[in-house]
């Protein structure tokens, strides 16, 4: 899956409401990144670098895998392909959306 795909995928999945009350942002390092705005409804999904208050740092190829249910999130995170940084409890409100 490629960065857009990525991207449109994330959104299809938060859709209007996804009930996280927070921001996310899923930094794919030279790849780009990926802005969840959970505090508005509906939720804005944007590739803008903006500060959030959860940053999951992964690689393309490990962001495609968990939207496509290929990579357990908590699994992802115990053998280090997903490093969080902010709020975790943002993080474990990720695993019922992605």
């Amino acid at each position: 899956m490629n960065f857009e795909a990525c991207t449109q995928a994330i959104r299809n999945k938060v859709g209007a409401d996804s009930g996280l009350g927070a921001s996310v942002k899923f930094d794919c390092g030279n790849d780009g990144v990926i802005h969840v705005d959970g505090d508005f409804v509906p939720n804005r999904v944007s590739n803008e670098n903006l500060e959030a208050d959860c940053t999951i740092s992964l690689s393309l190829d490990d962001l495609s895998a968990l939207l496509a249910g290929k990579l357990n999130p908590a699994t992802g995170f115990l053998v280090g392909k997903l490093k969080v940084t902010g709020d975790m409890s943002v993080a474990m409100k990720l695993q019922r959306v992605v």
